[in-house]
């Protein structure tokens, strides 16, 4: 799954590599992304338009937001026919963009967090869903799910699933609004090759959704905030 996630890029550098209008003026960094939170998803209604979103998607037949924090991802394997999802499926398709996601590893009573990007140090799209739910007060709320897929073997001692992160050839083909055949957008759910991934263990300040900043990828056994410096490349055992 997807549960936790970063975005830390400025709003130029996104715009440049995504190529996106948006009427947001500028971005404030995210470090600990959780359920719930606002998050930007990048549409193509005509022209690529980059949006703010609620994570956790709300469908439109629902009585309750509350429903949305159980949606916060969609299995790519059933998101094209299972009801919450199979419209969004097929007419609306987003980016969620992030520059690295947080999964904590198991063993026993105690659990690591790993924090995941590539190695490129590029933006990640993550193969997303969207929708319009109007509430009782007649407010429309735009929010959105990260699709997930099988693990690569980077992750897989980690998780049992991970986001879809669409290659640059897949990304403009899952926006395309005239596409709407499962059987040509099901295979770009993928899991990313695992040698354009890196994985690093931070501590367990990133645990607590309350916490922020820079401190939350700061490597383990470095203590300077911000500084990922010291022991950059160093994987989970």
């Amino acid at each position: 799954m997807c549960g936790r996630f970063t975005l830390t890029w400025n709003l130029n550098e996104l715009q440049g590599r995504f190529g996106f209008i948006t009427e947001q003026t500028a971005l404030e960094p995210k470090y600990n992304i959780a359920p719930t939170d606002p998050v930007l998803a990048v549409i193509n209604d005509g022209q690529r338009r980059g949006e703010i979103m609620r994570w956790g998607l709300v469908p439109f037949w629902a009585k309750d937001i509350k429903i949305g924090s159980r949606m916060i991802n969609a299995v790519g394997e059933t998101a094209a026919t299972k009801p919450a999802f199979r419209n969004a499926f097929k007419k609306r398709r987003c980016l969620v963009l992030a520059n690295g996601f947080y999964e904590w590893k198991k063993d026993g009573k105690q659990r690591t967090p790993i924090y995941l990007t590539l190695k490129s140090g590029d933006a990640m799209a993550f193969a997303g869903l969207w929708e319009i739910w109007k509430s009782p007060d007649r407010e429309y709320i735009h929010s959105c799910t990260i699709v997930t897929t099988t693990p690569n073997s980077l992750i897989e001692p980690v998780h049992n699933r991970m986001p879809v992160i669409l290659s640059d050839e897949s990304e403009a083909l899952w926006l395309d609004p005239l596409t709407e055949d499962p059987k040509i957008l099901v295979p770009l759910l993928q899991p990313a090759p695992p040698e354009l991934m890196a994985a690093q263990v931070v501590t367990d300040y990133v645990n607590s959704v309350h916490n922020q900043g820079p401190q939350c990828i700061v490597p383990a056994g470095d203590v300077s905030e911000g500084d990922s410096s010291k022991n950059e490349g160093r994987l989970f055992d």
